[in-house]
């Protein structure tokens, strides 16, 4: 799926938190978003999945060719946008197996029993290594954050979007956990080769298990940088620093 953002600018209550961003995403192809706390990567991520709260005041978001700026965020699910969310919400009284349930068939035409779908599901939560009592638990209801971020990514692989948002899928996540979930989201896209991945972190750990066929430089509200995986190496090295300096100068 490409997707391209043209001289994108958003407000949240008034204030600028994105300010003319230019993308390009790929069909198939992997992207990292970079950048220090604040610098509006979640707010790029909220914006391109029709969070209401982010306000477009200029600029347009295009889906293989389709203007969808106005589109709604059900419809941008149909289409195959996903977000993974940084701080995912808790939902009690909704099983885990339930919801997932209802997004499968809300998103595809073939639609599954529950005896197929429990099928499908406990074959994904053990490539994730999660225990099987978590499906009938309420939707991240006393989840740790490394389970929280598990549950992300078993959505993932359940509803196989076009084109995914990952928002710091590596946070609260230790060294073991972190070569899990990264294993299960490269299984994802060899099986899915046309779905377009984009890595929202401040990290480099993360690239060195998914690599991205491009990186971009977000501060401020602005792409001030863009490159490859040399790029996350310089970022590892020395911080964001000397690029911030660089795009002052």
């Amino acid at each position: 799926m490409d997707l391209e953002i043209k001289n994108l600018c958003v407000e949240v209550e008034g204030k600028e938190v994105l300010k003319n961003i230019n993308m390009k995403f790929e069909k198939g192809k992997t992207y990292a978003i970079m950048g220090p706390n604040g610098s509006g990567k979640s707010s790029l991520a909220n914006t391109i999945c029709a969070n209401p709260k982010y306000k477009i005041t200029k600029g347009k978001i295009i889906l293989n060719g389709k203007d969808i700026t106005k589109t709604t965020p059900d419809k941008r699910a149909r289409l195959g946008l996903f977000l993974s969310f940084q701080y995912p919400e808790e939902i009690p009284g909704a099983s885990l197996t339930n919801f997932l349930r209802m997004a499968y068939n809300n998103l595809h035409e073939e639609k599954l029993n529950p005896m197929k779908f429990l099928k499908l599901l406990k074959e994904k939560m053990a490539e994730l290594k999660m225990a099987d009592t978590f499906r009938r638990r309420y939707l991240n209801q006393g989840f740790s954050g490394g389970e929280k971020k598990r549950c992300e990514i078993l959505q993932l692989s359940i509803l196989e979007p076009k084109f995914a948002i990952l928002d710091e899928i590596d946070s609260g996540l230790d060294v073991d956990a972190l070569k899990i979930v990264c294993d299960m989201i490269n299984k994802i896209r060899n099986n899915k080769k046309e779905m377009t991945t984009t890595l929202i972190t401040h990290y480099n750990k993360i690239l060195q298990y998914i690599h991205p066929d491009k990186i971009y430089i977000l501060y401020n509200g602005k792409i001030i940088k863009e490159g490859q995986k040399e790029l996350a190496i310089e970022i590892e090295n020395n911080g964001f620093e000397n690029i911030i300096k660089e795009n002052d100068k």
